[in-house]
């Protein structure tokens, strides 16, 4: 099959393939725009549980950007003492790490409280090479989530006591979130199975409809 063949096809193969690539290829311009915009990936995060509710409830998908881009991120502390604008309803921005700089797990999405030297997090029971500085995180649900993430464990990840955030461990900050988008990449198979029956709903009702118009000529 030609490149001609695809551009201006003749059967209905020929057109299936060329709308898959064209799908295809908007979807790869689609991440290209974002990694430029945002300066990180992934640029699109989905809230995969009720730890940042209600500020941002579970399966919203937030954009991210680059902690430094845009003016940089502040921590709660910081923010409070400064007036700055308040981020999802609260002081202080909402940053997206890997939990104890672990790649390959899924990232957590919470708010940056303070920052901690490295004797400051000796001070708060941090040994070895646990203690270091880095920032301190809390998800916003007081119900979940009543204390910080370095006062306490993880064993969905395998963390006995989550470390201070170092800074390369950052992915980057929370900008905005659509509220229940998240629930598509969360969830991609039941979604790829309700868009394939979709698709076919509307290649059915359009052939049937062809039909009929053919009939009546």
């Amino acid at each position: 099959m030609s490149l001609r063949d695809l551009l201006h096809p003749k059967s209905e193969g020929a057109s299936f393939i060329r709308d898959i690539l064209l799908i295809l290829l908007i979807v790869a311009g689609i991440g290209i725009v974002l990694f430029g915009v945002s300066g990180t990936w992934p640029a699109l995060v989905a809230v995969e549980s009720g730890s940042m509710e209600p500020n941002l409830p579970t399966y919203s998908l937030v954009f991210v950007t680059d902690e430094n881009r845009y003016g940089g991120w502040m921590t709660q502390e910081e923010a409070q003492a400064s007036d700055a604008s308040k981020v999802f309803n609260e002081y202080g921005d909402v940053i997206v790490y890997q939990p104890n700089g672990m790649a390959g797990v899924t990232p957590i999405i919470h708010r940056a409280i303070t920052t901690v030297t490295k004797e400051e997090s000796e001070a708060l029971g941090f040994t070895g090479d646990a203690a270091h500085a880095g920032v301190i995180t809390k998800g916003d649900n007081s119900v979940t989530n009543p204390y910080p993430d370095q006062f306490g464990s993880f064993p969905g990840y395998g963390i006995s006591r989550m470390e201070p955030v170092k800074e390369e461990w950052i992915v980057g900050k929370a900008v905005f979130a659509i509220p229940l988008i998240g629930w598509v990449p969360l969830h991609l198979i039941e979604s790829i199975l309700i868009a394939a029956v979709i698709i076919v709903c509307i290649e059915v009702v359009s052939r049937v409809l062809a039909k009929r118009k053919n009939r009546k000529r």
